[in-house]
Formats: structure tokens, C-alpha cells, sequence
């Protein structure tokens, strides 16, 4: 696998690394690629979340803690010089596939240097029975992005503030806090976070690439995205449904929907759930114009296959998931 660097060592913001991730898939004809990457302190929350009910926004101003999308689905993370982003891009389209070969190496990488690490869940590493590592995936364009984080040395009083998880999700997981179930790599480790990072490098690639400078350009062009607003507040659409629910093995939801007499006319599917196609296209707009009833929910959906668009989602779920 081939270590993806850059020809100097400035910090950029995160969404520069986002764009990093696609130009790799999009550019290099490469199986397997690899990089890590820190950040100044910045939250970063899933596609599909409202970034008003995950982010504590006046603690993040007041920490200057900065707050950007993905396009990964999943949960919202705290990231900064004391955290480990690893970006792992693979030409395997296959979800599981791709999880499963990624959460091995790091495992594996993790295991050789005495760390107890295990993969657990969804998309979770832990170490003694604690989280160290959470993990999101999209495609584009035939190739597979998996991302997540690597917890070293965090700031655990910004993480905890910075990001308001919901009652549901901490109850669901067992848990009444979100320093209880999360740990730190120095914990289990006597080495630098530099040694660190030098080492996952040398177990899990074999080869270097170094971005030239016309690659860095093409990079931050596409950075721009990321760093509209458009992009990171979205907007979060009038509804006079309103309703939350954690479904196991799924992830949790959060669903608006208005309806007009009797009938959809809009509806967008909220949380830290993973997608696997497009959504609006595939699911939702199906639903749009239709009465709000379930027998026609589900003639909406009747040639869908709903786990092929969200994970681990029978079409069966979604649909009690939409009616009241």
C-alpha cells in the first residue's frame, strides 16, 4: 500500500484533507493508498446530521474550535493536534470489504505495538473495552474512502463540551457519559505520537508517493466545497413532523417531514447513520407527493432494497421509521 505525503509539513484546515482523500480517488490509479493527518482543534460532523443539534456552536466559538461536513455519513467527531486522522482509500466498492480490510491493518498495526486493540461494532476500534478510534466510509467513483479517527492524546474537555451527543445514543451504547467509554492511545503506549505515526506507517505501507505542487493546487480547488456554507450548514428544511429514534445496528434518525393535505412534500433523514448510494435520489424523492399513509409508503419503496442505501436498514424499519 502506498503512503500519500505532501512536500512540506504546514497544518491546513481540515477540509483541505477531505478534498486530499477525493482527489486520490479520483486521480491516482492506485488499489490501496494511506495518510494521516492533524488538525488545529475543529469539529466535524456526518453528511446527514443538523449540525445544530450535535455541535455545542457557542462553546466551539468561544474555544475557537472550528466546525465543518463530510460526506461520509456517521456520527460527529472532535479532532485536534492531539488526535490522529487516518484516510484509507481502496478500489474495493464493497462496504463490508472495505471496512473489514481496514479495521484488520489498523488493528493488526495497533496489536504489534502492544496496544489490545479490537474492532467492535459498526465502525468502532476499541482498547480495554474503550473506544479509541471511530470510523466513517463513501464512495466516488468507483473507489471506497474510509476515515476516521485515532485518539493519542485529546483534548477530552473539548471533545465532551464541543459535541452534544443525544440521550438516545448514550443510553444505547450503556453508558452515561461520554468520558466513560472513550480512552487514549498514551494510555497504552511510551512512545511519541510522532513514533507513533512513523510506526502505523512503516507496518502498513511499503512505498511513498509525494503529492507535487500542481496536485496540491488541484487540492485546495477542490477544498472550496467544503468550505462553503452551503455545504456545511445545508438547510434544514420546514417540517411539521418532527420525530427521533435510535434503531440498533443502524445508527440514530432524526426525520422531518411536511406534509399537506394528507401528502409528503418534503421529508430528509437526519443522524449518524451510513449511506451506501444516493439517498434523495434512491429514497427520499420517491416519497415526495405521496399520501402519507403506509400503504403507499411502501408502493413507494416496493422496488427499493433500503440496506443497499442505508446500512444495515430493512425497507420494513424505514417505513415505521417514517409514519407516526
Amino acid at each position: 500500500m502506498k503512503y500519500i505525503g505532501l512536500a512540506d509539513d504546514k497544518t491546513h484546515k481540515l477540509p483541505f484533507y477531505l478534498a486530499m482523500e477525493e482527489y486520490v480517488a479520483k486521480h491516482l490509479d492506485l488499489d490501496e493508498a494511506f495518510f494521516m493527518w492533524q488538525v488545529e482543534p475543529t469539529v466535524i460532523f456526518g453528511r446527514n446530521q443538523l449540525i445544530e443539534k450535535e455541535v455545542n456552536l457557542p462553546y466551539c466559538k468561544s474555544k475557537g474550535i472550528a466546525t465543518y461536513r463530510r460526506k461520509s455519513g456517521g456520527g460527529c467527531v472532535y479532532a485536534d493536534k492531539g488526535n490522529i486522522m487516518f484516510s484509507y482509500i481502496t478500489s474495493s466498492y464493497n462496504v463490508a470489504n472495505a471496512y473489514a480490510c481496514y479495521l484488520g491493518k489498523v488493528v493488526d498495526a495497533l496489536n504489534s505495538l502492544g496496544v489490545p486493540a479490537e474492532a467492535t461494532g459498526r465502525n468502532d476500534i476499541t482498547a480495554g473495552g474503550k473506544k479509541i478510534s471511530g470510523n466513517a466510509f463513501y464512495h466516488v467513483e468507483g473507489k471506497s474512502i474510509v476515515h476516521g479517527t485515532m485518539l493519542y492524546d485529546t483534548d477530552m474537555d473539548n471533545m465532551i463540551n464541543a459535541i452534544t451527543p443525544s440521550t438516545v445514543k448514550l443510553t444505547s451504547k450503556g453508558v452515561d457519559s461520554v468520558k466513560g467509554r472513550i480512552t487514549v492511545l498514551k494510555n497504552f503506549l511510551d512512545i511519541s505520537i510522532d513514533d507513533f505515526k512513523d510506526a502505523v506507517r512503516e507496518k502498513l505501507c511499503d512505498e511513498t508517493l509525494v503529492l507535487d505542487s500542481g496536485a496540491e493546487a488541484e487540492i485546495m480547488s477542490m477544498e472550496r466545497m467544503y468550505l462553503s456554507d452551503e455545504f456545511i450548514f445545508g438547510n434544514n428544511p420546514y417540517c411539521n413532523i418532527d420525530k427521533e429514534e435510535h434503531i440498533d445496528g443502524v445508527g440514530n434518525f432524526k426525520v422531518l417531514i411536511e406534509v399537506k393535505k394528507g401528502v409528503i412534500r418534503r421529508i430528509n433523514l437526519m443522524g449518524d447513520f451510513f449511506i451506501r448510494g444516493d439517498m434523495d435520489a434512491r429514497l427520499l424523492n420517491r416519497l415526495i407527493g405521496m399520501p402519507y399513509n403506509e400503504n403507499s409508503v411502501r408502493k413507494a419503496l416496493e422496488d427499493v432494497s433500503v440496506g443497499e442505501i442505508i446500512l444495515n436498514m430493512t425497507n420494513d424499519q424505514l417505513i415505521k421509521l417514517i409514519l407516526i
